[in-house]
């Protein structure tokens, strides 16, 4: 298993090799961590050292007014099925016409359409991704997934736990490689706060409401526990999607509408973060939380579940691991942070100054960019 190296130890590349043809792919440009992932990654690569191109299995979400002359290469309903394959020889095509060096894909669906794409095109470098454990996908898909990973040169992971999940199913250690999610610059700005300054201790959670696996459902019941001992407090939900009624009914048999706030989707997270006092995730399976790593750089501890990557994050320096499932544990350690004000700020202070070392976009993209280059350079294929 390789950790990808920090960028600021690596040789600069030779300065007259021509840019790499790289291409990336993503499934959406939805707001999902791997979307997310993408679209920082792909406006701040190097361009004098890479030729940049891009693709998508479909064009829609938040994201898709950034990227709008990206070719797609949809699946139709099924990953075997004729349009897939008919799909797969397109992107083929593509590769070729464009000399792609290097073709990354993002997630689930990227790998399962660029992986066999490139290998047929003879793409030098072929790299897929593992961003979740593999625990909400099904056996079939988890197996599927599995077996295209066999064909890359690297697989990159963004945990420690999900490239231990791939290696216990037998994909070799030496084929992955872990580069954690990139912050971008926004995060670290000290900005306006979203939500009144008016003296209300404020919990939330950032999370789309589109998966039963971000237990929403926990962090009320775990909320109408705290309101009984903190009446004060007010509780913000972030996000928005198909549970979201559901979640709103929850809510009012608990008592708590006046206490909570369903805020949706916002493009503000920094100035949201900024008018929490603590974050929290109850989410149920985590590979490595971009919403951790901005409350962090927000300076905010943070409660979660025991799950995944989580303890990858956060310590008892910079906030509270609870055992998975524990709504009582969960809800003590959040009044006992909401009534210390001095350790909040203290552990807010240690988290921010842990993703400064460890998850700024210029370290992360100096990793992707030397796995890139000395991939390629394995191959011989740098002139």
């Amino acid at each position: 298993m390789v950790v990808a190296p920090d960028a600021s130890s690596v040789a600069t590349p030779d300065s007259l090799a021509p840019p790499a043809s790289l291409f990336l792919m993503v499934n959406t440009f939805e707001t999902g961590g791997s979307e997310r992932q993408f679209a920082v990654l792909a406006k701040n690569l190097d361009c004098s050292k890479f030729q940049l191109h891009f693709g998508c299995v479909s064009h829609r979400g938040t994201f898709a007014a950034q990227f709008e002359n990206v070719p797609q290469f949809p699946l139709g309903g099924s990953l075997f099925g004729w349009r897939s394959l008919r799909s797969r020889l397109k992107l083929r095509n593509h590769l070729l016409g464009n000399r792609v060096e290097i073709a990354h894909a993002f997630d689930f669906y990227a790998n399962l359409t660029l992986i066999p794409a490139a290998r047929l095109a003879g793409v030098p470098v072929v790299i897929g991704s593992h961003r979740q454990l593999g625990d909400v996908m099904t056996p079939a898909q988890f197996r599927a997934q599995t077996v295209m990973l066999r064909w890359c040169d690297t697989v990159v992971c963004n945990s420690h736990a999900a490239a231990g999940r791939l290696s216990t199913h037998g994909i070799p250690r030496g084929k992955l490689t872990i580069i954690g999610n990139a912050l971008p610059d926004e995060a670290f700005n000290t900005i306006g706060r979203a939500l009144p300054q008016d003296g209300i201790r404020r919990v939330g959670m950032v999370a789309r409401m589109n998966a039963h696996y971000k237990n929403h459902a926990g962090f009320l019941r775990i909320a109408s526990i705290v309101h009984k001992h903190l009446p004060n407090v007010e509780f913000v939900l972030v996000g928005d999607g198909p549970l979201r009624s559901e979640l709103e009914q929850q809510a009012a048999a608990l008592g708590l509408t006046k206490h909570v706030l369903f805020l949706g989707d916002r493009r503000d997270i920094p100035a949201v973060l900024a008018s929490l006092d603590l974050s929290v995730l109850t989410s149920d399976s985590e590979s490595l939380s971009n919403v951790i790593l901005e409350a962090m750089a927000a300076r905010l501890p943070v409660v979660a579940y025991d799950v995944g990557g989580n303890r990858e994050l956060i310590d008892d320096e910079r906030g509270v691991l609870v055992a998975q499932g524990n709504e009582d544990a969960f809800s003590a350690a959040i009044i006992r942070l909401l009534s210390d004000a001095n350790l909040r700020t203290q552990l807010g202070a240690n988290a921010r100054h842990f993703v400064e070392q460890n998850f700024t976009l210029d370290r992360v993209r100096g990793s992707y960019e030397d796995l890139y280059l000395t991939l390629l350079d394995r191959k011989g294929r740098r002139r």
